[in-house]
């Protein structure tokens, strides 16, 4: 069957119309000419017949065949302009429109945290990542994605698995790169005894991985995994969410503390580890709300150790279920807010009777940003603009900043 590309959908893969309905064909590009055999809604393995002036030669030798990367083949104008209409059109969807900011993209070999897969093989270890659609794993020794101490990494991460895992199973290695070193967290290893403990604590002690986590358990920490905080230093607790490149982080850092100007007073909802509260206490007093305790004790424990900065509290509170209600923003003069994927629509509904002059939104999903953006929008705030961050290189992956107002009511 030949078709016609008209665009790429929201997870990346390129979309036709057949004669029976909508064909989905990975690894191609709007306007592109393709041809090939279709199984249900899919062509898996189109031949291009006429390629696009936005194709270009991916720039790792392991993208044909990795399936970590989704977009190398697309120059990156197109990835770019591609993301900024993704936000767009999320927005659009819910009668929504903005200015948008440049966009910031991270560059290749920045990305501080990975899970990759593991295998016992016969002669060592295999570790990448999994061929796409598939159970295939793909050694990468010469990714362009990931950060060269990640890849540094690599030894430590074979030793792991040929240690506590089997032939039989996979082992998910998340590697994060600290001022310490790479801080491991390994699922689907072999049931923790004494001789496996001490195997991995000479493999941990012999590689310099400062902390490993076991199936939920440390088993050794030599030194702690900080991360670096504005003025502060934080050891976030094994699993704990980080920012996928530092590029990225400074991009959402600059964007919020710009959205919040010279706010003396900030509540910074769904904290994490203190991403941003910490650097925003330099000059503003910043209470921070979190449902994890681990990451509210870590958070707290890295502001009690820094100096120079102002004061910092933690609430450990589920913003899901008992979000913060208008009265508790009283006397505020800025929320940043950074939900998960799922959105914050209850909190986002308080918010907007809140009377909270700026907000400065975060998110990682388009569709439940502008969602929440519409239910602020009816409460009587403006959307004064929009920056798209891309610290997932080639990947269909889209974050974005935003900074809401109360329009100012002139006095009589």
């Amino acid at each position: 069957m030949i078709v016609t590309i008209e665009r790429l959908g929201h997870l990346g893969d390129a979309i036709a119309q057949g004669p029976s309905g909508t064909i989905f064909v990975p690894q191609v590009l709007p306007g592109e000419v393709v041809e090939g055999e279709v199984t249900g809604d899919r062509m898996a393995a189109p031949k291009i017949l006429t390629p696009s002036s936005d194709r270009v030669r991916p720039p790792c030798v392991h993208f044909r065949t990795c399936g970590g990367c989704l977009l190398q083949h697309a120059s990156d104008p197109f990835v770019e302009g591609w993301k900024q209409e993704v936000v767009r059109s999320a927005l659009q969807g819910q009668g929504l429109e903005a200015s948008f900011r440049p966009m910031h993209v991270s560059p290749p070999r920045s990305r501080r945290r990975a899970t990759l897969s593991g295998r016992r093989t016969k002669g060592g270890a295999l570790i990448g990542f999994h061929a796409r659609a598939s159970d295939v794993l793909v050694a990468i020794p010469n990714c362009i994605l990931l950060d060269p101490e990640l890849m540094a990494a690599f030894p430590a991460l074979e030793a792991l698995v040929i240690t506590g895992g089997s032939r039989s199973a996979e082992l998910s290695l998340t590697v994060t790169r600290s001022l310490a070193g790479p801080d491991v967290a390994v699922t689907g290893g072999k049931p923790l005894d004494s001789d496996l403990r001490l195997a991995l604590a000479r493999v941990t002690a012999e590689h310099g991985i400062p902390r490993l986590t076991w199936d939920g358990e440390v088993v050794a920490l030599h030194t702690a995994p900080m991360q670096q905080m504005g003025e502060a230093r934080v050891a976030p607790p094994p699993g704990g969410f980080l920012q996928a490149t530092p590029q990225g982080e400074a991009a959402l850092l600059e964007a919020v503390s710009e959205a919040i100007g010279d706010a003396r007073k900030v509540i910074d909802l769904f904290a994490g580890a203190g991403t941003f509260a910490l650097p925003l206490a330099s000059r503003a007093e910043v209470h921070a709300v979190e449902s994890d305790p681990a990451m509210m004790q870590a958070l707290d424990k890295g502001w009690r150790n820094a100096t120079n900065i102002k004061r910092v509290t933690t609430e450990t509170r589920d913003l899901f279920r008992r979000p913060l209600e208008p009265d508790e923003f009283r006397h505020v003069d800025a929320v940043v807010i950074d939900p998960p994927r799922a959105g914050a629509e209850a909190q986002m509904t308080t918010l907007a009777k809140s009377g909270v002059p700026v907000i400065a939104a975060v998110s990682c999903n388009p569709v439940t940003f502008a969602r929440d953006a519409r239910i602020l929008l009816a409460g009587g705030y403006r959307l004064d603009w929009v920056q798209v961050v891309d610290q997932f290189r080639w990947s269909a992956h889209v974050e974005l900043a935003a900074r809401f107002s109360l329009p100012k009511v002139p006095r009589r």
